[in-house]
């Protein structure tokens, strides 16, 4: 899974990597997600200002791109899925906020850019297993969150899984798309993962 280079750059001797990562030359993924995703920096009032990401997530990023269902990983850490998902915005150039697990409003991840054109993004990220899909009420929901942030430009749920069917074609919501509301699964997440590779040199 995640090479040797990866423990030596988070400063591990090979005595102190885990037994499996030293007969392999891999640091299991548990390990992985048990690793600091994002480098966060000054708190302010929404949480915590993200100033980079760090060495496992550009690991989990190469995970991912070799097979995307490394994704289903994060149901068992769903705010490692916060930080990474977090740290994708911030390679994508935005200004990141990553809110508190607690008093959240709804938003785990406000991505922002400023000036000309400015834009907000509030994105909730739901770390789900393949059989459990995001349905109607968390939509509606999502849309109760962008309508109560009036400086906010669109709501983006993203998601390990997928939506419940009706959900993408439902009237209710697709007058909102894409433009209000963005719905990431995790083929779409994937795909803007490898376009985030593609544009971004490695760390």
């Amino acid at each position: 899974m995640v090479g040797l280079g990866l423990g030596l750059g988070l400063g591990l001797t090979n005595s102190q990597r885990p037994a499996a990562a030293r007969d392999s030359n891999e640091i299991p993924t548990s390990a992985l997600l048990l690793q600091s995703l994002v480098t966060a920096g000054v708190n302010v009032p929404e949480g915590a200002r993200i100033v980079t990401v760090t060495l496992p997530w550009v690991a989990i990023m190469s995970e991912i791109a070799k097979d995307p269902k490394f994704l289903f990983h994060f149901v068992q850490a769903p705010r490692k899925f916060e930080e990474f998902i977090a740290g994708a915005y911030e390679q994508a150039g935005y200004n990141v906020i990553l809110t508190p697990q607690r008093g959240d409003f709804g938003r785990d991840v406000i991505a922002s850019k400023e000036g000309f054109g400015s834009v907000r993004i509030l994105d909730q990220a739901k770390a789900y297993s393949s059989g459990h899909l995001v349905g109607h009420d968390e939509l509606r929901a999502m849309l109760g969150v962008l309508s109560a942030d009036q400086n906010a430009s669109k709501a983006v749920i993203s998601t390990t899984s997928a939506f419940q069917p009706g959900v993408l074609s439902s009237a209710e919501f697709t007058k909102f798309m894409p433009y209000r509301l963005e719905l990431k699964d995790g083929p779409a997440l994937s795909a803007w993962l490898e376009e985030l590779r593609n544009k971004k040199p490695a760390l």
